[in-house]
């Protein structure tokens, strides 16, 4: 499996979240799925592909639903922070635009199996997954306006922008429509060509959004 699971199991001595076993299940949940879709896996396929028990997956959850969960939030966690480690709020925002789109395209690319699951697999569990990949959403686009926003401030190139959550979630919309075209017509090895369409999404919004 790929180091972006790995990055969950900062602690081999745990048995939670952060835990080896607990990476291991989402890593065993991401595999189960690209090879046979959420509705076919079952918490056999999971232990399997993570090597533990079916009672070390019920230390850990109760349902597959949760381990489903468990994952896409921890993949989401770690865009979001790839994202954030190339901005620099103190830096112009639109300066830096390009390369946090940059950084999260990447991250997306390096793991096939994860981006099926961050943006297929997760609504196929109906309410559940539509109430988690909302609660995501908002937090990354939260993350957009408080960084354009606190960027603007001060700026000598222009009035302040006056980003709106409303807007930001827009920018988040349309990138995630971008990703799933991108899916859908098997081009998600090309993912880093939406960084261009992306960099000019944000900063078309963000000019609108200026005092």
């Amino acid at each position: 499996m790929s180091e972006t699971i790995e990055k969950a199991a900062p602690s081999k001595s745990a048995e939670g979240p952060g835990s080896e076993h607990y990476a291991r299940l989402l890593q065993g949940m991401a595999h189960a799925v690209a090879a046979k879709g959420y509705a076919e896996t079952t918490i056999a396929d999971i232990v399997r592909e993570a090597a533990v028990s079916r009672r070390t997956f019920y230390e850990h959850f109760s349902t597959k639903t949760e381990c489903l969960i468990a994952l896409y939030e921890t993949a989401s966690r770690l865009g979001l922070q790839a994202v954030s480690e190339a901005f620099d709020p103190a830096q112009p925002w639109h300066a830096q635009v390009e390369q946090a789109m940059t950084a999260y395209f990447d991250y997306l690319a390096q793991d096939p199996v994860l981006l099926r699951t961050l943006f297929v697999e997760i609504l196929g569990l109906g309410m559940p997954g539509l109430v988690v990949r909302r609660r995501v959403n908002d937090e990354i686009a939260n993350f957009i306006q408080v960084a354009i926003n606190t960027s603007s401030n001060g700026s000598t190139d222009g009035p302040a922008v006056h980003l709106t959550s409303e807007m930001a979630m827009t920018v988040v919309g349309g990138i995630n429509e971008l990703v799933l075209q991108a899916i859908e017509q098997d081009r998600a090895g090309d993912l880093r060509e939406l960084v261009a369409p992306a960099t000019r999404l944000v900063r078309a919004v963000a000019a609108e959004s200026r005092r």
